[in-house]
Parts: C-alpha cells; structure tokens; sequence
C-alpha cells in the first residue's frame, strides 16, 4: 500500500500533491531540537492549529453554561445571593470556581484569548497563501489522467490545437481559471470554498472582539417610574446601575421620557385566564436638551431606541395613593407609593415611610412607617387569605399595619425601599391591645389610636419597569455571526477542483482527447461535472468514427482433422 501512494503521488505530480490531505512524514533531520526554541514552536504551531482553535471554542460554549444557569453578579446580586441562602453547600465551591462571575473569571478569560490568538494564528498565514494561490495558475497536468477518480476520453478528427482551443473557451465560459500548459490545458474552480473558510474565521475574530467591546463599554440600568413620573438619563435617576470597566458616565445618552399611561388587560376566562393580552407603556419622550418631544408606546420585545440605547419594558405594578395626616389634621405625606408583585396576579407587598413632617401626640418629631399588602382583585372577607384573584383592578384592597420611632434611614446605611426594618420602632396598638392593622378600600381611612392622626387609601396608580441598556458593537456581533454562517456554508458546500484537458495525435494520426477530473474532497458531483464539460467540448471536437477492424485472410491450407 505505501509503495501504491508512493506511486500514485509521483504520478499525479505537482497536482496531487498541492490537493493531497495525507499527512507528510518528516525525517529526524527535519525535527528541531526540542530546546527552549524548539518547544516554542510546537506550542505555537499547536496553538494555532484548527484542531486546537475547535477545542477551544467547543470549551468557550461550555464555559457558558455555568453563566446561563447559575445566576450572575452582573446580572442580578440579589439573585445570587437568594441562590447563596438556598444552597449553603455548594456555594463556596461555586464561589472558588468563579462560576458567579463567569465572563469575568479567570478560566473563561484565559480560554477567550487563547481561542482569540489562535484564530488569528490560523488566519495570517492561510490568508498569504490563499492569495498565492489566486495569483498562481493551475499545474500542470499528470502524467497519467488515468489514475484520476474522474476520467473520459475520445478520438476525434479535429487538430489538438483546436481541441485545446476550444477547451479553453469551454473551461472559460464554466468560469474555471485555466491556461494552455504544454499539450494539455489546466483549469481549476472552486476557491470560494477557502474564501468561505477564512470568512468564517474572520467573523469569529470580529464576534469575539465585539463581545469585549460590549463587556468594557456597557451600561445597564434600571428604573421604575409611575405614571406621571418621569427619567433623564444620567446616573442619579437610575434605581440600579451596572456598567464595564471602561465605561464612562460622559457616554450616556442624553434623552428623557414621561410614562404617560400603562394600559394592561388580561384574559378574563379560559385556561389562560389572567394571560396579559395588551401590555404596553405609552411614553413621551425626547432626545437631547433641546429635543422635541415624540410619542412611543413601549411593548415587551419592543425597546424605545435612542442612538444606540434601548429603553425596554421589564415589568408592571400597582402603586397606591396613601394620604398621611397627624393628629393635628395636617397633611404631611402623600404620595403613590410603589409595591413589588408576589405572583402572576399582582398581588404586592411593600413599606410606607414618613420620614420628615410627622410631630407624635407628645409634640415630638417621629417617624411612621406602614407595612402594605395590596391586592388588586379581591376574594372578599372570609373568603379566603390576602392573595389577589386576578391581574386587574376588579377589588383593589390595601391592608396595613402601623409602627412608629425610628425608621434607621438617618444611619448613612443603604436601605430597601421596599422593606421596613421596625427593630427600632413601635408598633401601634388598637383598643384591644392587639398590632392596630385593617383593610381599606378606596377612599377608606385608618385612624391611629390616642389621636396621632390618620392613613387614607385615595387611589392606585400604575407603575412600569425599564431596563436601559446600551451594547456597543451588537451590530458587529449580528454581522459576524451572519458572516460567520454564509462564510461556513460555503466552506461546506462549495468543492474546489480541477480539470485537465489533454489533446495529442494518436498513432494513427488522430486525435486523442483526455479529460480528468480531482477534486479536494470526494464528491459524486465531479463525474457529473467531467461528463457535462465533455459533452459541451464533444459539439466542437465531436468523436471521429473507430478504425475498422483488419479482416483475416483464409488460410489456404486445411485445418487439423479436417480432411478427417
């Protein structure tokens, strides 16, 4: 068998060498000492390997697992550290794997680059040697066409030098690059496939250096504006603010936006019942200082987009309108006071805070704090517990219960807006000596005890939730993975090869016509393809009729036993 190849690849010459995938045995000689140098080499030659590079990029998809499953800091901390609370074993080793940082941990990075630097590796010199071979010609052909896996041949009665002629003009017209070489005419096709090949690899390079682009430059947000309310993007308004390391506030985009109006209806019967139908944010917004005003309705997947940010809908809730007074009648607070949703209908809890105006019975300033359970739908006493039956405000009711002392808010320690700490305060108590507590509806006023005012439910209000993100370089990751596809397509589809076309007179004077065929890759296109070139070559040098067979003379003399 290595005798055959052997003589397979010397005949096939220049030719099958260039298209042969069989791996070449060096000698000792050629073998660099495996000095400092010497293991260098290896290791770059390694790296830069399209079987490392495809290592690589299978482990950076893995890589990404952990990020899509486990939550992240970038994303959400609170979320982390619920995961942190419920699962108390795992997490330190989570922790030391940095699988709550996983596009910023050590490993993945490590794993980026290295996929990064081999690319580029793979690219430069394929690339010099891509463009070589565009500026070359095709070999020569072989020896011996016969031994090519597509191969045909004729007689016919025209010159060589026009057979080759026309098929050059053939070849030409197939848009094969060809030339006259000696008595044959070489032609090839097929070099988008390594164009596509090297597309593929360029888009990835582009898609990996977007990704960092857009994990340094980002900025991510969060905002909850009620209705009536208002944004201006800078960093003051945002509840919540995530950027990259070389993100600068300078790099905001200036624009503002009024929420309007939030319209929500849902499905009133069925099994999806309580299903959002019509969820939308009407906003007016406008571009820099001096912009005019537009109007935008906001849909979820459907982003207000302002030179490059995108202003999306994340969430929806109610805020009710509460009304404080103190014992002297005198308003103090009023204000629509947001509450987180519990579950799909809207049923809400969150904190009330009086933080300056409010004088006690004594004549003392105090502070009051309100702990609110809202829920938009109703059951109806006794008809069950506190929980909403239904998205919509069908039976809004707000239950509440009261403390007061010192809400901790003058400490300098961040607190949740939505939480009331009441370890430094009282609770009030009703006639009974009971926690005072009571539901309202609409319009309904809890009455303090010994006369230290009033709480009124006025009304509800809605409130919407944004997310205000800006990605710098997500239109050169969408164009490098659209390259990425066209350029892997073509690599797959697209089979470079060649054809010879050798015409030379027959010993009998007629021409010999020989057409082979060598594709990089077996394909059971290329017969097909051979055979249509001949038919097309055979119009102008069609096949000459065969010789006629010499005839055998009688011989004179009998043969053995015939006389017999």
């Amino acid at each position: 068998m290595s005798n055959l190849n052997t003589t397979d690849e010397r005949d096939l010459g220049e030719a099958g060498e260039q298209l042969s995938t069989a791996p070449r045995e060096e000698s000792a000689a050629s073998v660099p000492a495996m000095g400092v140098i010497g293991w260098a080499r290896w290791f770059w030659r390694q790296l830069t390997s399209m079987r490392v590079a495809l290592i690589l990029l299978f482990m950076l998809s893995l890589g990404a697992i952990p990020g899509s499953l486990i939550p992240q800091n970038s994303v959400d901390e609170l979320k982390v550290q619920t995961f942190k609370n419920a699962h108390t074993t795992v997490s330190p080793l989570y922790e030391k794997l940095q699988f709550f940082d996983v596009y910023s941990s050590v490993w993945f990075s490590a794993i980026y680059l290295l996929l990064f630097v081999s690319l580029i590796g793979c690219i430069v010199p394929r690339t010099g040697q891509f463009v070589g071979q565009l500026r070359g010609r095709p070999p020569g052909a072989p020896k011996q066409l016969t031994r090519l896996p597509a191969y045909t041949t004729w007689r016919t009665g025209a010159a060589p030098e026009q057979v080759r002629e026309a098929a050059l003009a053939v070849l030409r017209r197939r848009r094969f690059r060809s030339h006259a070489v000696g008595d044959a005419v070489a032609a090839e096709k097929g070099y988008l496939r390594e164009a596509g090949n090297l597309l593929f690899h360029i888009a990835l390079i582009v898609m990996l250096v977007a990704f960092a682009c857009g994990q340094l430059f980002k900025s991510e947000g969060g905002k909850l504006v009620v209705e009536g309310d208002g944004f201006s993007n800078t960093l003051t308004q945002y509840d919540n603010f995530k950027s990259g390391s070389l993100f600068d506030a300078d790099d905001l985009t200036p624009f503002t936006f009024d929420l309007d109006d939030f319209r929500g209806t849902y499905e009133r019967s069925g099994p999806q019942r309580g299903t959002a139908r019509t969820y939308e944010a009407r906003v007016t917004y406008s571009e820099g200082a001096d912009g005019q005003p537009r109007k935008k309705v906001i849909e979820v997947n459907k982003p207000l987009v302002v030179d490059g940010t995108k202003v999306y809908l994340n969430a929806h809730g109610y805020a009710p309108v509460v009304s404080v007074k103190d014992g002297t009648g005198k308003e103090v607070y009023r204000n629509a006071v947001p509450l987180l949703p519990q579950d799909n209908n809207i049923t809400s809890t969150g904190a009330i805070k009086v933080m300056d105006g409010y004088e006690g019975t004594d004549g003392r300033k105090t502070q009051l704090g309100f702990q609110a359970f809202f829920v938009p739908t109703f059951a109806g006493a006794g008809k069950g517990t506190m929980f909403s039956q239904f998205p919509a405000l069908d039976y809004p009711v707000l239950a509440l219960n009261g403390f007061h002392g010192s809400l901790g808010v003058d400490s300098g320690l961040p607190q949740n807006v939505y939480q009331l700490d009441p370890s430094k305060m009282t609770a009030f108590k009703d006639s009974n000596g009971d926690q005072l507590k009571q539901r309202l509806r609409p319009g309904e006023t809890m009455k303090l005890p010994d006369g230290a005012g009033s709480i009124t439910f006025v009304g509800v209000e809605e409130w919407a939730s944004f997310q205000i993100s800006r990605q710098p370089a997500s239109g050169w990751a969408l164009t490098g993975a659209v390259a990425a596809i066209a350029g892997l397509a073509g690599s797959l589809f697209i089979q470079r090869r060649r054809v010879w076309v050798r015409a030379v007179p027959g010993p009998d004077g007629v021409t010999v016509v020989e057409m082979a065929g060598l594709g990089r890759s077996e394909s059971a296109k290329l017969p097909e393809e051979l055979a249509d070139l001949a038919v097309a070559l055979n119009t102008v040098a069609p096949t000459a009729p065969d010789p006629e067979p010499e005839t055998e003379q009688p011989s004179e003399e009998p043969a053995e036993g015939a006389e017999k």
